[in-house]
């Protein structure tokens, strides 16, 4: 039997935001796709990042200090409720235009898998760098993405298996 690799577990649509959106635009963006994440684009399109639910509520924290990576002192109050933020209550928060960008509050780094990565190593790169979703490449060229639910659902495919 061949192991589950993840060209497997990935969607092939990855949705993505330029780095000018707003954070406004931005929250929209997430809720009206039922998402809690997207991969950042340039102009040119070519992937800069990732933005996610977090990042937004985040910048929306009252009296946050910017510190950079677009994280805020407030931070570590905002700890441990991410799992708990609900894409609905981001359509609610009243994200002031203070000129900040998608670009200002991602995690300018993109974490991948390759296609032929086993759901183990996909599982083992999440936990160890703390990542809710990851990009899949062939080779140089990205061609979807992992995320956690992802993950959560071949443990539902395996239970239902086993049940049968």
């Amino acid at each position: 039997m061949r192991p589950i690799v993840a060209s497997d577990l990935m969607t092939l649509d990855v949705l993505s935001v330029p780095g000018n959106l707003s954070l406004a635009e931005l929250a929209a963006f997430l809720v009206d796709h039922q998402i809690s994440g997207a991969a950042v684009v340039d102009e040119d399109q070519r992937f800069i990042g990732v933005v996610s639910a977090t990042d937004v509520a985040t910048a929306a924290a009252e009296g946050g200090e910017r510190i950079g990576w677009g994280r805020t002192r407030n931070d570590f109050y905002a700890r441990g409720w991410e799992s708990k933020l609900d894409r609905e209550d981001l359509s609610t928060m009243r994200l002031e235009e203070d000129g900040l960008r998608v670009r200002d509050v991602m995690t300018p780094t993109i974490y991948s898998v390759p296609m032929d990565a086993t759901a183990s190593e996909v599982a083992t790169t999440m936990l160890k760098s703390h990542l809710h979703r990851l990009l899949v490449t062939d080779g140089d060229e990205i061609v979807g993405i992992i995320s956690t639910s992802d993950l959560l659902g071949l443990l539902v495919d395996e239970r239902e298996s086993v049940a049968s």
